[in-house]
């Protein structure tokens, strides 16, 4: 079959691309073919896909979807599986959670000048039109939710039936750091092997909670301070923590900062699944997050994670840290943290998204 497949925007660190390029490769592997329509952005050499239909509109998620239309019908694709909202699909993949959901979410910490804003910003109607299209008018025939908690605001705001709705976690492909990599990344950030070193990664600080995890490390008290390692692009002037935080800027390859840390965080206001998370999960670190991130559905908090209730309770990401300082308790629940990141791989992943489809792999 030939697949078209849907993303508007680039970002080469982005997770959305990232799972593109995977779930293309996969498809290869299969005997499938695959055509990607995105926007100008993209570049060929960055796609293992068959074709890349570049469309017209991509600032705008309207005028994308209405360019998409038109392209998709001289395209001769079997089955069109948006990770975008459009006009309508045979398969959406809401990656990107439900656009009310997160604007409520939002409403609750931010400044009231701040929401007003949002209510005349066309971005943020056109999405929401497309949300309900997708979703009440039923225009997308099969949805892939990539946790329990976006299936259930589906259903909840927009009444799209439960049924159509099919829960597929994210996949990742198998990797684990080595000591050696461990050894060499710290030598290089110039961080001593006894030091406790916490991974934040992502862009979007103020939606993943930087704030608060840089709070929650001012708040750690212990003998040896730990340090947080931030890895991402933001501004860095708003979010001072002293000697406890370094920022690292824009990172491609994140196994290092994986390999260097100890523990994971990640104290978001709204994740439907993090992958940074699961990456952290296969790396056999600990991950501090919160319940409204889809990834925190396949970890035991107090077991072998913690998840918080509160994405500003700094307190709370403090104590926990604390929990996890011992390094015999996170040596005893590494083989277990590795043995459920081997769970969700990207194989898994694209089998069971085909089978929700009703496709062979």
């Amino acid at each position: 079959m030939n697949f078209g497949l849907v993303r508007r925007g680039y970002s080469a660190t982005g997770g959305a691309e990232a799972y593109l390029k995977r779930f293309a490769r996969a498809l290869a592997t299969a005997g499938h073919s695959s055509t990607l329509f995105t926007s100008a952005d993209w570049p060929r050499e960055d796609w293992p896909g068959d074709r890349i239909e570049r469309l017209a509109g991509g600032d705008s998620p309207l005028a994308f979807a209405n360019a998409l239309q038109t392209a998709r019908a001289g395209a001769g694709c079997d089955y069109l599986f948006s990770l975008e909202r459009v006009l309508d699909c045979d398969a959406y993949r809401a990656g990107d959670g439900v656009h009310r959901a997160w604007l409520e979410r939002r409403a609750r910490f931010e400044p009231f000048w701040k929401r007003w804003g949002r209510v005349f910003n066309p971005k943020h109607r056109e999405l929401l039109a497309l949300e309900q299209r997708l979703f009440a008018a039923q225009q997308a025939g099969t949805i892939i939710a990539n946790c329990k908690m976006v299936k259930e605001e589906i259903v909840q705001i927009y009444g799209y039936p439960a049924e159509r709705i099919h829960v597929v976690y994210n996949g990742l492909p198998a990797f684990t750091p080595s000591p050696e990599l461990r050894e060499a990344t710290r030598a290089q950030l110039g961080i001593a092997p006894s030091t406790p070193v916490v991974l934040f990664a992502g862009s979007g600080w103020e939606r993943k909670g930087l704030a608060a995890a840089v709070e929650g490390i001012r708040l750690v008290k212990s003998a040896m301070p730990p340090l947080l390692l931030i890895a991402g692009r933001g501004n860095t002037r708003r979010y001072q923590g002293g000697e406890r935080v370094r920022f690292l800027g824009p990172v491609r390859q994140m196994a290092a900062c994986y390999a260097a840390a100890d523990l994971f965080v990640l104290p978001t206001f709204y994740d439907p699944f993090s992958n940074a998370c699961l990456e952290a999960l296969a790396a056999g670190l600990p991950v501090i997050t919160t319940r409204a991130n889809g990834f925190s559905e396949i970890v035991q908090p107090g077991i072998n994670s913690e998840v918080l209730e509160d994405p500003s309770d700094a307190a709370g990401i403090a104590r926990a840290i604390e929990a996890w300082s011992d390094p015999q308790r996170r040596a005893a629940i590494r083989p277990e943290l590795l043995e459920l990141a081997g769970r969700f791989t990207m194989e898994a992943n694209v089998r069971n998204t085909l089978a929700a489809m009703g496709v062979g792999a």
